[in-house]
């Protein structure tokens, strides 16, 4: 492979220096599934799009929404967009309609791609080009419908096929914007630069040769999880076997088929799929080499569980966030082996610290990072404080500990973090500890309200298979391995956890469920 080349456009990613024939993408989802398409053929439909897009006179930096499961179209809209001097929002479909239609106001889209799936949940009267054969193709002209008409018209319709010449952005040209979960208030819209995640692929890539490598990707392309390793495998000319959803026994059955060398999803995901033990004890999954988990804690576990699933794999514990990207951690420049349960060293091209209250040289407290990936801001949002401090470091919201080596491992989110009797409890804390227990494969943590401790933890439980533990058990489990205003008040066992829409564990939704508990047992005593 050539050197790490260089780029302007992050809809540009694409190797033309390379064989573009080789294979790109394998689409699992679509109308006709498994389609094959060439890096060759992603080029060609991304450039389609860029001369559609220009040919209907959007201005530079107006916003074009994508609405859709994951597929082929999907990344050609994408690069393409974004080629056009255009910004690219591709929008949560998991949201309520309501959501979706603030976000598609919020940031003025001019247009959205969708697929049939979420056709109905687009504002009337905004422009829609519909992925897929279920929408009628338009006209010979491709006329795209104007505000107010309520059409949409068919990608193949739409594109308009052959040479673009890509638009030169300025360095800080806003590239897509990506909306927060929501989960606890309303939506914010992270604003990246094209340089930013020109400098994130890039700077992944290194000089690695990646092109031999089959990365599969589950976790949906509206969330940097996905997107981001979408954009390595592009400058990486590597193979995307891409799948429109997650589903644990698709997944398990994917990795076999298609011989796949890399997993990239979020803890939860992982953990659903090792649940299907029967299909993964008859799969052959001997050609993952890198499992790589972010976005979400990991527990010892499920680290477990995963390196006896995986024996020959190398198991990645990694980190990143929506405002900063996924360049935070790497390994230790004195070669020191990476404990287990930690995110790695500080990244060398990345400015780390801790911050508890004024101490910025705590070995415990918020991530605070300066780098090349961090966002230019909220979009439309003056009644947020900007999460700056006064020198520039991006406040993540998120705890670490740094031990004496230098090792970071993630504590909890600062705005999990609940009191309980005057004391600070950190949800992913108690989970760790709980899932240690051997009859616990997976455990959540949630505060309910208390009269005398304000809030105090409960907890729900997956017990492994065959495993029955007693609350009882898991209590004095509890109190034996932590701090006693750790413990957990309730414990409920259920057969799994409810996720929001980027597959996190969704805490909301588990308070509500642990409040009805309560008061259901309460009204029957």
């Amino acid at each position: 492979m050539s050197k790490n080349p260089s780029f302007t456009n992050l809809g540009d990613l694409v190797r033309r220096d390379l064989d573009l024939t080789r294979t790109a993408l394998i689409d699992l989802g679509g109308e006709k599934a498994p389609r094959e398409f060439s890096h060759g053929d992603l080029d060609a439909a991304a450039a389609g799009v860029a001369r559609a897009l220009s040919k209907r006179g959007f201005a530079r930096g107006s916003r074009i929404a994508i609405l859709s499961a994951n597929r082929f179209e999907y990344l050609a809209a994408y690069y393409g967009i974004m080629r056009a001097g255009l910004v690219a929002v591709p929008v949560n479909f998991k949201f309520p309609r309501k959501v979706i239609h603030y976000i598609l106001g919020d940031c003025d889209a001019k247009l959205v791609f969708c697929d049939a799936g979420r056709r109905a949940d687009c504002p009337v009267g905004l422009p829609v080009v519909e992925f897929g054969s279920a929408c009628p193709p338009s006209g010979p002209t491709g006329h795209l419908p104007h505000e107010g008409e309520g059409e949409a018209i068919s990608f193949e319709s739409f594109l308009d096929r052959g040479p673009f010449e890509t638009v030169v952005p300025k360095p800080d040209d806003p590239a897509m914007f990506l909306y927060t979960s929501g989960s606890s208030g309303t939506p914010k819209g992270v604003i990246l630069s094209h340089h930013s995640h020109i400098w994130v692929a890039q700077t992944r890539l290194g000089t690695q040769d990646l092109s031999r490598h089959r990365y599969l990707i589950a976790a949906p392309l509206y969330h940097m999880n996905a997107l981001a390793l979408s954009k390595l495998a592009a400058v990486g000319h590597s193979t995307i076997v891409l799948l429109p959803q997650f589903s644990a026994r698709e997944y398990i059955e994917a990795i076999e088929r298609y011989r796949c060398t890399m997993l990239t999803a979020v803890p939860p995901m992982i953990a659903m799929m090792l649940r299907e033990a029967d299909l993964v004890a008859k799969t052959d999954l001997s050609s993952v080499e890198i499992v790589r988990m972010g976005s979400a804690p990991v527990s010892q576990a499920l680290m477990s569980a995963i390196k006896r699933t995986f024996p020959k794999a190398q198991v990645v514990n990694a980190y990143g966030t929506t405002e900063a990207g996924p360049v935070v951690f790497g390994p230790h420049p004195d070669g020191l082996q990476q404990p287990e349960m930690s995110v790695g060293f500080k990244h060398k091209l990345v400015e780390l610290r801790l911050a508890d209250g004024d101490d910025r040289a705590a070995t415990q407290g918020v991530l605070e990072m300066k780098c090349p990936a961090v966002m230019s801001g909220y979009h439309n949002r003056p009644d947020l404080k900007p999460p700056f401090a006064a020198d520039g470091f991006y406040i993540t919201g998120d705890v670490f500990r740094r031990d004496e080596n230098g090792f970071h491992y993630f504590v909890g989110r600062s705005d999990d973090m609940f009191v309980s009797g005057g004391e600070n409890i950190y949800p992913a804390d108690v989970e760790r500890m709980l899932e240690r227990h051997p009859g616990i494969a997976q455990a959540a943590v949630v505060p309910v309200d208390d009269d005398i401790k304000g809030t105090k933890p409960v907890a729900f439980v997956i017990p492994k298979p065959g495993q029955q533990p007693a609350e009882g058990e898991i209590k004095q489990f509890a109190l034996a391995n932590a701090p006693a205003y750790q413990h957990p008040r309730s414990v409920w066992l259920v057969d799994d956890l409810p996720l929001a829409s980027t597959n996190k564990l969704d805490r909301a939704a588990l308070k509500a469920q642990a409040a009805e508990r309560l008061a259901s047992a309460a009204f029957k005593s």
